[in-house]
Formats: C-alpha cells, structure tokens, sequence
C-alpha cells in the first residue's frame, strides 16, 4: 500500500543521494530545506520509505505571485512507476492551494518532461544543462484559479 504523508529534511538526504546524486560529487542537501515555509513529502511502501520530494518557497523570473519549486523529487529504482511521483504532486497541490500559491514550478530533467506534462505542466523557456545532472527545462503548473 502507498502512503504518502509529510517526513523531516534529514529523512530525504539517502533517498537523494542514493537517485539523484548517484557517482557526481554534488551534495544531496539543499540550502533551503529547513527553511520554515518548505515541506518535505515521503512516499511509504509497506511502510518503507521508498521515495522523496521537497518543495519550497523560491521565485523564479518567469513567474509572479506566490511561487513554490519541487526540488529533489526521487523514488528508489525497484519503486519507480508505481504512482508515487503523482502522489507528491496531488498532495502538494493539494498543501500549496490551502497556502495560496499561485504556481508550482520545477527544473525538469528531459526524461521527466512526459510525466510532468500528464499532470497538467507547461514548459517555459529553452532547454538548458545542470552541470554533472544534465538537460532540462523550466516547468510549471498554476494553481490558483482567477
């Protein structure tokens, strides 16, 4: 059975390490991740947690309003297509509209670019390189309703 319920910052670091950093040299720890605004999601499986997602507060210049960014999103590979990645967003949207955020947006990797435009997502601007993580592109979803 899948869970999906809020878990401490400390708790996403293996998790991102393990997927998301995986033989590069950068950290899996980000500066805002214990900033009071950001929330950190796990994902439980038979109540192993299994997979991770991070959003916090951060303006991006594309955008106005209220913004939060998804960072730091990873499931162990045994887990993955499982629905856990779609269970962070709908519990984050779900967590970001009590808050009035007005969009959600993330630096997508290229191989995530179908997954994110099935839950409703908009690529923004040019196709661009994270240095030892490799291509991606600025995606976004709004949230609120005018």
């Amino acid at each position: 059975m899948i869970e999906i319920k809020f878990i401490s910052t400390e708790e996403t670091y293996e998790i991102r390490k393990d997927v998301l950093r995986k033989n590069i040299s950068l950290t899996e720890k980000n500066k805002d991740d214990f900033d009071d605004s950001t929330f950190h999601l796990g994902g439980f499986i038979d109540d192993e947690l299994v997979s991770v997602a991070t959003f916090m507060q951060n303006e991006h210049k594309y955008f106005q309003g209220l913004q939060y960014r998804l960072r730091g999103m990873a499931t162990l590979d045994k887990y993955q297509r499982k629905g856990l990645g779609k269970g962070f967003i709908l519990k984050a949207e779900e967590v970001l509209k009590e808050k009035n955020v007005d969009i959600l947006w993330c630096n997508a990797r290229v191989l995530a670019l179908n997954f994110y435009k099935k839950l409703g997502f908009i690529i923004k601007g040019s196709k661009f390189d994270i240095t030892l993580i490799g291509d991606h592109y600025v995606m976004y979803k709004i949230l609120k309703d005018d």
